[in-house]
């Protein structure tokens, strides 16, 4: 159920019976003041002097944390085509898109939209450029419209790709993107150095013979790519637009060090332990896939999320394709892996929001910040769900998880 706040031109929240997860520690005994679209300020619990017209939230005694801050997800791209050749309306894709997002937390949405050439994936219609296209011009209108959430466009660049090149310039001066990231799927490094790995990927998607198999791992390590002269010259328009760079699927020293002489500040989806560690040392923010927490593993043979984390060499989560992994991956390294569950939230809100340059307004539970705020209660056997999310101050969605008969009141 969505609930619209007052339109009055003042109003105001109490968030009572919680425990705040700040920056440093979670409080208890606290109230949460928001007026606005501010997080005003945090109380002793019961605390006076208050106005007397405020709409008070009761959390049950769950956690009031920030809003989760997703900087790379092409979930879009699976609402829009459910099916590989189905193509739905993009409007509508968006809107019931954000409002799935905002149940599951996410305030702030980078949608990652790819600019491939060509792949040996199955073709997707979703990723033709004209429907890419169709897409940027759609997210930030939604944008600058009546939104849930905030929108943003996460553009993904494949480094072959010379007829986007100039389209992609040209979506940067007209800031319509927030992030851009540098990519290279051909086999033989990166996210498929390990060539059996690609080539069980490409039979998953075609039925192919191994020798039809060795040809287009040759085509594509033949293929001609963009030079760094090139990369350069988008990368710098990139840093004069403000907007951050990343690399993806790094796998060596020598790829870092090209990467930062670029400017990129955010290594996504390293590939060993060892590249983690580097890029941190580097001073480079590091990601990983929620579904990797969940799974236990990556889905290609690469990193393990669960372990880098432990190692602090990972300092940011993100959904990737799967949108609800984000709460359950928070909870179970702090449930079952022992993680500090102030530290692990700065995984998918406070990191994330340092890579992107927007901690300043978002990322953290703090005086003067956005008020982009989730209440987690828990149901029954500890299951974490969200039953408040507010965004810029403004009640998205409440839920509300009935007793049951007879039963004690599971949740927290």
């Amino acid at each position: 159920m969505f609930v619209i706040a007052s339109k009055r031109s003042t109003h105001m929240y109490l968030i009572t019976n919680v425990r705040i997860i700040t920056e440093e520690s979670i409080l208890t005994g606290y109230d949460l003041v928001v007026k606005d679209d501010r997080i005003l300020k945090i109380i002793p619990e019961g605390g006076d002097g208050l106005a007397n017209d405020l709409q008070v939230i009761n959390g049950a005694g769950g956690y009031v944390t920030p809003g989760f801050i997703d900087i790379h997800s092409d979930y879009i791209e699976t609402m829009a085509a459910p099916r590989p050749t189905c193509l739905m309306d993009f409007d509508m894709s968006v809107r019931e898109t954000e409002k799935q997002l905002v149940s599951h937390g996410i305030t702030t949405m980078f949608h990652s939209l790819s600019l491939f050439k060509d792949s040996e994936y199955k073709r997707k219609p979703i990723r033709d450029p004209e429907n890419v296209r169709k897409f940027i011009d759609l997210i930030d209108r939604t944008h600058r419209g009546q939104h849930l959430i905030r929108h943003r466009f996460h553009a993904r660049f494949e480094i072959d790709n010379f007829k986007e090149v100039d389209r992609l310039k040209g979506y940067i001066k007209e800031k319509k993107v927030q992030l851009l990231s540098f990519m290279d799927h051909s086999p033989g490094q990166g996210q498929y150095r390990n060539l059996k790995v690609y080539s069980d990927m490409v039979k998953s998607y075609n039925d192919v013979d191994d020798e039809s198999i060795v040809k287009m791992i040759a085509r594509h390590q033949a293929k001609e790519k963009i030079t760094i002269d090139g990369m350069k010259e988008i990368a710098e328009l990139a840093r004069e637009n403000g907007i951050a760079i990343a690399s993806h699927d790094d796998d060596t020293v020598d790829k870092l060090d090209l990467v930062q002489s670029l400017g990129a500040t955010i290594s996504e989806f390293p590939i060993t332990m060892e590249i983690a560690q580097k890029a941190r040392e580097k001073g480079l923010f590091t990601m990983a896939g929620a579904p990797n927490v969940l799974l236990g593993g990556s889905h290609s043979g690469n990193l393990s999320a669960v372990e880098a984390i432990i190692a602090n060499n990972i300092d940011i989560l993100c959904s990737d394709y799967y949108p609800p992994a984000l709460l359950h991956a928070v909870f179970t390294l702090h449930e079952k892996y022992g993680l500090n569950l102030v530290d692990v939230f700065k995984l998918v809100s406070l990191n994330p929001a340092k890579a992107v340059d927007m901690d300043r307004e978002i990322g953290s539970i703090k005086e003067g910040k956005k008020a982009d705020l989730l209440i987690i209660e828990t149901i029954e056997n500890d299951f974490p769900v969200i039953t408040a999310v507010l965004v810029n101050g403004t009640l998205m969605q409440r839920t509300h998880y009935p007793k049951v008969p007879g039963r004690k009141d599971s949740r927290i």
